[in-house]
């Protein structure tokens, strides 16, 4: 399917389509309504491509190509009001090629091409949804393949437009089961606007088949999350994430930072724990100075073996003064 997709260029440019050649553009139709956004999502305002006049010429020839800002979501000219729950931003080809159904009086009449840098798809991958962008390499706009439609309502006329999509080519069945149909030259953007049978052809069947040309290939990669909400623009939204300065390099350094902190941490705490504090009781003597006695806390541990010197019990020692008092109580005793 297709639900965004980015169109954030000049006037001029969508009106030179670089890459079409011979594809001449001779009015652009409402172009005031149209708005460049990164994210254009459904009942956004957007350019399409259509022939001018849908009826045939006598003659046959080609008709010319106009620009024409139309609605994202298809309302058929039956209409009597416009029904915000139908869901047609999307036209399935198989839906087309079967016949029947609300496109059997639109498909062979009224045919369109939506120009954009490229598309939004989101791959997903277990309850996360990522965003990826898919555009042409050679950086043309894409051209992806449409029907729109008009319709008289409150005394004015709606025009929509709604994209067809197909089955997901080998090279992106990975990211999506589906894929816009993609006219990649002018060749395929001509055959898909002539509209002058007035049916649907047996060439337009093989036209809406997956994406398959060679000479124009297609880009894809992962873009922020936040394209995901409507409303929200950036020119980031179709550039790949890991160019983003808060991209993948970013995460890494944040990555590099925590584990740096928490290392810090880590040896702070074991230091901590590698070195208890201890605490002495000295008791308050008048005489002398008894030697010093251990805590509670600290009689209760278990002795260290004795075989290690660094914990080895020191000598206990008296001070001068009582060694001195012992001699002289000696002395007298002898005599």
């Amino acid at each position: 399917m297709c639900g965004r997709f980015s169109l954030r260029v000049d006037g001029n440019e969508i009106r030179a389509l670089h890459g079409y050649n011979d594809l001449d553009v001779e009015d652009w139709v409402n172009e005031e309504e149209f708005v460049p956004r990164y994210n254009i999502a459904p009942r956004s305002q957007a350019p399409v491509i259509r022939r001018r006049d849908p009826v045939p010429s006598e003659s046959g020839s080609q008709h010319s190509i106009i620009l024409q800002t139309m609605k994202w979501g298809l309302v058929p000219h039956w209409s009597k009001f416009e029904d915000k729950s139908l869901n047609t931003t999307n036209a399935r080809s198989e839906n087309l090629v079967d016949g029947g159904g609300m496109w059997a009086s639109i498909k062979g009449k009224k045919r369109c091409a939506i120009p954009c840098q490229g598309y939004y798809e989101w791959l997903t991958r277990g309850k996360d949804k990522l965003p990826h962008f898919i555009k042409r390499k050679d950086g043309n706009l894409l051209l992806m393949a449409g029907l729109y439609d008009s319709v008289e309502l409150e005394g004015r006329t709606l025009w929509t437009f709604a994209i067809v999509t197909t089955d997901a080519n080998r090279e992106f069945s990975w990211l999506h089961d589906r894929q816009p149909v993609f006219l990649s030259n002018t060749a395929a953007v001509n055959k898909w606007l002539d509209t002058s049978p007035q049916v649907w052809t047996a060439d337009l069947t093989q036209m809406v088949k997956p994406y398959n040309d060679t000479s124009a290939p297609l880009d894809c990669y992962q873009v922020p999350k936040e394209v995901g909400k409507v409303g929200t623009e950036s020119p980031s939204f179709i550039e790949p994430i890991t160019s983003r300065k808060d991209g993948i390099q970013a995460m890494f350094s944040k990555q590099k930072s925590s584990q740096s902190k928490a290392l810090t941490s880590s040896s702070s705490k074991r230091s901590r724990s590698q070195s208890p504090t201890v605490s002495w009781e000295v008791p308050p003597v008048e005489d002398g100075f008894p030697p010093l006695k251990k805590s509670k806390m600290e009689e209760g541990k278990p002795k260290p073996p004795s075989s290690r010197k660094s914990q080895s019990p020191k000598k206990k020692t008296r001070p001068a003064e009582i060694k001195k008092a012992v001699k002289i109580t000696s002395f007298f005793t002898k005599v």
